[in-house]
This record gives C-alpha cells, sequence and structure tokens, in this order.
C-alpha cells in the first residue's frame, strides 16, 4: 500500500513522475496545462529540483541541427523560454549570444550542404571569413601553419571560416528550474525530494512466485521509494543518465549510454579581453565558441569574468555512470588546455577555478531524444547532451502521449507526430552537425 504521508492523497495517483529535472518538470508541467485536476506526483532524489546533470550542464541553446527532428525541438522550446522571459518577465538569463564555430577550410566543405540545408529550413546564420575574424578576436591565434610541432602533432589546423548561429546563447538553468517548478506547484502537484525510487513495480499480480510469469500481461503500476510505494495509471521516466538503472531492472531496453562529461571554469590576467569581444552580438562578448579539431567549446560567463569551457570525448572515454561524477584536472591538463591556449594565448598557464561533471544520456543511433511507450509507462530519454534546449517540446510530447493523443502541439502551433520518437515507429533523420 501507498505510504501514508503530507500531501499524498490516499488510493491511486492519476501520474508518478520520477525525476525533478528539467524533462521530468517539463513533463509535469505540460500534464497539468492539459487537465489541471490530474493527481500528478514528481519524485525526486535529490534535495531539490533540477539538480542532476540540468545543473552540470554547459547550460546553452542552439537550433542549429540538421535533423529536422531535433531543430523543431530546439527552436519551439527556444521560443517558448523567449516568451516566459519576455512576455511573462520571469528573468531566465536567456542571452541570443551565438555560437560561433570556428572552422578549418577542410571543415567548412565537409559541413557545407549541412550547412545550406539548414539556411533553406530557415535558420538564421552567419558566415565570418578568417580577415573579419583576426580584427574581431584580438590576439587569437587562427594561423597555426608556421606554429610548432605539438600544433602538427595535434593536428590543429589554420581556421579560415566561422559560422555563427544566431537563435542560439545561453541560459540560467536553475532560472528555467525555478520557473517550471514554481508553477508545477502552482497548479497542484506534489513533490517529494530526497526520495530515490528502488524500482519499478509490475502488475497485476496474483501472489504467485516468480511473478511477472510470461504469460501475464504486465504493465507498470507505480514505483517504490525509500520511504514507501506509489502507484498510478501512468509512470513516466524523466531521469537521464539514470534511466538505464530503473528500465534494465524490468527488462525494457532505455536504448541509451551514459557518457561522462566535465566543464571548468578559467578566468585569468588576459581572458577578458577576449570574453568582452564586440560585433558578433548586441551583448558585447564573445559567442560560445567551438575550436577544432574536436569542438572544445568555451562558453562566456560574463557575471564573474569567466569562461565555461570542456569537450565532448568520444574514443578513449568508457560508457560509464557514476553516481556522483568529479571533474578531473587532469582532462583540462592534457585534453582542452594544449588545444584552447593553442588559438587563443589568452589563457596560457590559466588553471580552473572551479570544475564539476555531470552526464549525457546518448542516443548513439540517431542523435534524436526518445519517447516511448510500454503499458502504464512513458520513457523519455536520450537526449545526447542538449536536454535543457529540447525540454519544453519533450514535454509537450510526453503529455500527449499520456493523453492518447497522436499529435502533439508544440509552441507556436507546431504539429509534432508523437510516434516519431518512439522505437518501433520511429521516424527521425541521424543528427549531422556534430562538431
Amino acid at each position: 500500500m501507498m505510504e501514508a504521508s503530507d500531501n499524498i492523497p490516499k488510493g491511486k495517483l492519476d501520474v508518478i513522475i520520477v525525476g525533478a529535472g528539467i524533462v521530468g518538470l517539463c513533463c509535469a508541467y505540460h500534464i497539468l496545462s492539459q487537465d489541471p485536476s490530474l493527481n500528478v506526483l514528481v519524485v525526486e532524489k535529490g534535495p531539490s529540483a533540477g539538480q542532476g546533470d540540468t545543473a552540470r550542464s554547459g547550460a546553452a541553446v542552439r537550433n542549429t541541427f540538421s535533423s529536422d527532428v531535433n531543430r523543431t525541438l530546439a527552436e519551439t522550446s527556444i521560443n517558448f523560454y523567449s516568451h516566459i522571459q519576455d512576455d511573462l518577465k520571469f528573468p531566465l538569463r536567456l542571452d541570443f549570444v551565438g555560437y560561433l564555430w570556428l572552422l578549418t577550410s577542410e571543415m567548412f566543405d565537409y559541413f557545407s550542404p549541412v550547412i545550406e540545408r539548414m539556411r533553406k529550413d530557415g535558420v538564421a546564420l552567419k558566415t565570418w571569413e578568417s580577415h573579419e575574424l583576426s580584427h574581431m578576436l584580438p590576439g587569437a591565434r587562427l594561423d597555426v601553419s608556421d606554429y610548432d610541432e605539438e600544433a602538427r602533432v595535434m593536428h590543429l589546423g589554420s581556421i579560415t571560416k566561422a559560422l555563427q548561429g544566431l537563435r542560439c546563447g545561453t541560459i540560467g538553468p536553475e532560472k528555467l528550474v525555478e520557473f517550471y517548478e514554481g508553477e508545477i506547484r502552482r497548479m497542484g502537484a506534489n513533490i517529494r525530494y530526497s526520495e530515490p525510487v528502488r524500482s519499478i513495480m509490475l502488475g497485476p499480480t496474483l501472489h504467485l512466485p516468480l511473478e511477472p510469469l510470461v504469460w501475464q500481461r504486465t504493465n507498470v503500476i507505480g514505483v517504490r521509494t525509500s520511504k514507501g510505494e506509489f502507484r498510478a495509471e501512468c509512470t513516466i521516466i524523466a531521469t537521464g543518465a539514470w534511466t538505464p538503472s530503473l528500465l534494465d531492472t524490468i527488462g525494457i531496453d532505455s536504448h541509451i549510454r551514459t557518457k561522462k562529461r566535465q566543464v571548468f571554469a578559467l578566468r585569468g590576467p588576459q581572458t577578458g579581453l577576449l570574453l568582452h569581444t564586440k560585433g558578433f552580438n548586441e551583448h558585447g562578448v564573445l559567442p560560445l565558441t567551438l575550436v577544432p579539431p574536436c569542438s572544445v567549446y568555451l562558453k562566456p560567463n560574463p557575471a564573474d569574468e569567466s569562461f565555461w569551457v570542456g569537450v565532448s570525448d568520444y574514443i578513449g572515454r568508457p560508457f560509464t555512470f557514476e553516481e556522483e561524477p568529479i571533474a578531473e584536472e587532469e582532462f583540462y591538463r592534457y585534453n582542452i588546455y594544449p588545444i584552447v591556449s593553442h588559438y587563443f594565448p589568452h589563457f596560457l598557464n590559466v588553471r580552473p577555478f572551479n570544475k564539476w561533471a555531470g552526464h549525457y544520456d546518448m542516443n548513439t543511433t540517431d542523435a534524436n531524444p526518445y519517447v516511448f511507450e510500454h503499458p502504464g509507462l512513458i520513457v523519455a530519454a536520450g537526449t545526447s547532451g542538449s536536454g535543457i534546449m529540447k525540454a519544453d517540446a519533450i514535454g509537450r510530447i510526453v503529455a500527449a502521449a499520456y493523453a492518447k493523443k497522436d499529435i502533439a502541439t508544440l509552441y507556436g502551433g507546431k504539429h509534432f507526430e508523437v510516434s516519431r520518437l518512439g522505437i518501433e515507429t520511429r521516424d527521425v533523420e541521424a543528427e549531422g552537425f556534430v562538431i
């Protein structure tokens, strides 16, 4: 039986949402927006909302995707976030400083078909030439052809062009969490923190040994937490990198793999010259900048005159999950620092003053999110490091799936077939703009 507790009515709930990260909060928000009378419970293992990988992210948004699905999810979510900030006057620290991809001539040629397709699809882009970049990035070392052997060993090429995504930028994840959490509380959701889910409950049960048996029609009926059992008509799993640990125990494939990701905060005597760069945006700061050959990123953080830097490492980094991931300064020293300091001498001898780590729940097949169902269960996973920028759209799609609708209406009136993000019914194009 469900354990009695404050604010939890006796009997069966309508919806249980496991995970109070940004995706789980968006699911709760849009389910309750459809029907405020529903009895919705959110359970979260952390002490407050958004303290898992949402808080540990790079906190940026972009619509520069080659996949029409990824682009639609990101654009409609970003547009809704703009609505929250501009129309509802809730400050999200959403600043369209842009994304700036620094490209060698070989990289630009390789991605030119994708870039042209994005332009045709209406993505706001601007191309910069090397002579413009030399003027706008004082002190940067764009031509590395005459530099030392280290550059050749690291395959560092000269920057000949840059591509700037204009409807891209940075956001305050804690402010986004604050908005959605406040709204779902206002609509009557119950939220329980510091209560990890121990297992997913299956039913119906005849109280026989070894249940569920192969001839039983099994569905998810709720969850067991550290403090009791909760039953619901529908259980929604929105736990990111924690999803396999829950679904594996009941034999459901989550279709994701987990990768550790690390972020390092940097500030030095010369980095302010790069931070306050003119000409790219109205904010007078460097866009979030990605550096070849492996897309090390530099994210401006003017609030404390710093940069956040990181990189998505693939070969050599195992698929693994750490309950409390720790950032490794050696990773910065040997993977990030040699690249950043070569192109931007502003970072010479600069070491992190802060660092943290989280996870990406990687969809290694096509890098688009999953929303799939089992009787009594909906799973939202596989955001592949772009959960914040697609969360609102994912929440709307999950809400449509819960309401047994074939079509979700995304912000701005865009219609989206729920089945496109499923498993057997999947209809997405593999993402091709991963640089």
